[in-house]
């Protein structure tokens, strides 16, 4: 075996040469591996006793891509191309043996070449475009010639992990190597090629499926009506498709060309700025600086959920899909039915969708146990309580469950907004009650807000965390305020939402703005959904707000077809006169008179409250780092991942123009807009959030 460099090795068996990548922990396509790449194939081919290069890696995985710090610098040693070009012109031919994940960068090397082995656990794909880019080194050039263009339209708009026995009936890949010997089946299969004299298959010459869709735009046309919803707002998607219509249409050579010119427009995009700071974002949310990655974690091996309405059976749904047995509480017999029909529901139409088997839904099903008491709860290793969100009912359920649950075991509560401190001083152990705020519906949404009480034990908090990656979250940490991160800047959005429609905005001028923002919906729109009537009391309504107004006029939202909107049986929303009617009304009686609002001044007064509390939530330190409430506000609220979180977005428009608007409205408006002591700090040191340690 020879080193060819620090993460390069080159060793030959019988006819093969095998070059040997490991460059943990997943082989980036880094200078080193890059210019080992390079060398090693020049080596193998001007080796005389070499027939077939084998192209493998160490480690957990194949090439998973490009190495993403070294976008937008300077680039060093050999470039993707000469590897490619290497290895494609090779006179000898080059398997590719593909284990773990062959991703972006990872599976373009692998397109370039002649053949392609895998173990049937890989995976296969080009992600990119959840950096909002596209494959720059041909991939979209080569992927459609393989797969043709409408998987590959699918794959690189998407980004998804292809499994390898998907990618064989694709042609993505010629042959399958038994698990756990994947070495020996690729040399077996070198062997194969050269006693068979087979021909050296480049993927650029492949061209009757490209050929085959030349002449129907309709193809590119439908694709992008059929998504548009789901592409709304993002630059990368188009691109992508741009470069398949280009692999049809073009040469190989003028493609190539079109892909680079796309792929480096994209590069300095704001949009991709954003989704690639969110990509690192959500990676150091896990990161706790005084909890270390080696902090002993309990053994999570059983949950208790207290609550089977839609929050507590979202959450069990959560702990069933990861194979953990979930006990689930409820106090009537008809509750906790109602709540487990609903859960075998959801997991039967997802079955259905093809998501899994009829006979997984039956194993997940299996793993829940309902209970109407709550000593059932007794040998659990984590508690959650979904109730009523009152500190009363919350304090009792707590007190309860430090008599009943094991010694050692979890505690947790699911509030949104409650004092985790207070709900914790009622038992003996607060150093085991923490809060888990998961998010409607639960089984579904990726935000998982993690709730540090002042007592909370660094083992709770390592356990949850690492539980929430186990049961497919993103987790955040933060600290016990009012509504913690997300709500609390939520509340700064609606109350000004709320005031600019007594000013002279209608609700859907207000979510109209939100909406061409980015987010999914307004926040009119988003209270008509949810129902207008949660946490309405009839009995205390007293006509001061335009929600009681219209709770009151039984306009409850989307259920009954009349809310903020009115709406038709389809559930389609138009502006309503009755609405309108009402907002005029209370204009009227407080003596106020409407005024044109710009867009403009809609967007600030919704977006820039919510930068200023965010600040707030950063002095107090509630928040570890700006781009933990980021990630918050991307998984949690809706906020579009092209425009990175409510605190990169005020680093990018200028924390001065923040600062000098909020200064504006507070002289204006009164102390709502009073400025962070943090906002005002950076602005006068000329820093941004990105600048705080």
């Amino acid at each position: 075996m020879t080193a060819i460099n620090q993460v390069t090795d080159l060793s030959r068996e019988g006819d093969v040469s095998v070059i040997t990548l490991n460059s943990p922990p997943v082989n980036a396509l880094s200078a080193p591996v890059r210019d080992g790449l390079y060398e090693g194939f020049k080596a193998a081919i001007a080796d005389p006793d070499t027939k077939a290069i084998v192209l493998i890696c160490d480690g957990r995985t194949f090439i998973a891509g490009a190495d993403i710090s070294e976008f937008g610098g300077q680039m060093k040693g050999a470039s993707l191309f000469d590897v490619q070009e290497m290895m494609e012109g090779s006179p000898k031919p080059v398997v590719a043996a593909i284990h773990g994940t062959a991703l972006g960068g990872g599976l373009e090397v692998a397109l370039c070449a002649h053949y392609r082995v895998a173990v049937p656990s890989a995976k296969c794909g080009l992600p990119e475009v959840n950096l909002g880019l596209l494959p720059g080194a041909g991939g979209t050039q080569r992927l459609p010639r393989i797969v043709g263009p409408e998987k590959a339209l699918d794959m690189v708009t998407s980004g998804a992990h292809v499994g390898a026995k998907q990618c064989l009936e694709m042609g993505l890949v010629d042959e399958l190597a038994a698990e756990g010997k994947l070495r020996e089946g690729a040399i077996a299969f070198a062997n194969r090629i050269v006693a068979e004299n087979r021909p050296l298959k480049k993927v650029r010459e492949n061209n009757a499926k490209v050929e085959a869709a030349r002449g129907k735009p309709e193809i590119f046309a439908d694709f992008r009506k059929a998504n548009a919803r789901k592409f709304r707002g993002f630059k990368a998607p188009e691109s992508n498709i741009r470069c398949i219509e280009a692999a049809v249409n073009l040469p190989f050579a003028e493609g190539l060309k079109k892909e680079r010119e796309l792929f480096l427009e994209l590069l300095v995009s704001p949009e991709s700025a954003a989704q690639r700071y969110a990509f690192f974002a959500e990676r150091t949310a896990n990161k706790i600086p005084d909890v270390p990655d080696d902090t002993k974690t309990i053994p999570v091996k059983k949950v208790g959920v207290i609550g089977a309405g839609t929050m507590g059976g979202g959450i069990s749904m959560n702990f069933a899909n990861a194979g953990i047995p979930v006990t689930i509480v409820e106090v009537q017999k008809e509750a906790l039915d109602r709540g487990i029909g609903v859960v075998r529901k959801n997991y039967e139409t997802s079955a259905k969708r093809g998501r899994f088997t009829m006979e997984d839904v039956e194993k997940r099903m299996g793993l829940l146990t309902p209970s109407m008491s709550l000593e059932d709860l007794a040998d659990c290793d984590l508690v959650i309580e979904a109730v009523y969100e009152n500190m009363d009912v919350k304090k009792d359920v707590f007190k309860k469950l430090d008599a009943i649950v094991k010694q050692g075991a979890i505690l947790a509560s699911n509030t949104s907004y409650l004092n985790v401190d207070e709900i914790a001083s009622v038992t003996k152990r607060p150093e085991f009650v923490i809060g888990l705020h998961f998010f409607s519906p639960a089984n579904v949404m990726r935000l998982l807000e993690i709730v540090r009480g002042e007592k909370t034990s660094k083992e709770v908090i390592a356990t949850c965390m690492q539980l929430g990656r186990k049961i497919g979250k993103v987790a955040v940490l933060v600290g016990v305020c009012p509504g913690f991160v997300g709500n609390r800047m939520l509340a700064q959005r609606q109350r000004e939402a709320n005031k600019l429609v007594l000013e002279g905005s209608m609700p859907w001028d207000v979510d109209r703005v939100l909406y061409d923002f980015g987010f999914p919906m307004g926040p009119f729109a988003m209270s008509d959904l949810a129902g207008l009537d949660i946490g309405w009391n009839k009995e205390t309504s007293k006509s001061s707000t335009l929600r009681e107004v219209l709770c009151e006029m039984d306009r409850r939202g989307q259920k009954n077809g009349k809310g903020f909107y009115d709406y038709d049986e389809n559930r389609n929303a138009k502006p309503s006169p009755v609405t309108e009617q009402i907002i005029k009304d209370f204009m009227a009686k407080s003596g106020k008179n409407a005024r044109s609002i710009s867009d403009e001044e809609i967007l600030e007064r919704c977006i820039y409250p919510m930068i200023n509390e965010g600040a707030k939530i950063l002095e107090e330190k509630k928040a570890i780092r700006p781009s933990d409430i980021d990630v918050v506000w991307m998984n949690g609220y809706g906020w579009p991942v092209y425009r990175g979180g409510p605190m990169f977005y005020g680093d990018a428009i200028g924390l001065d123009k923040v600062l000098a608007k909020m200064k504006q409205w507070q002289s204006e408006m009164g102390d709502d807009f009073k400025p962070s002591a943090l906002l005002e700090k950076l602005v006068a040191e000329g820093k941004k959030f990105r600048d705080l340690k």
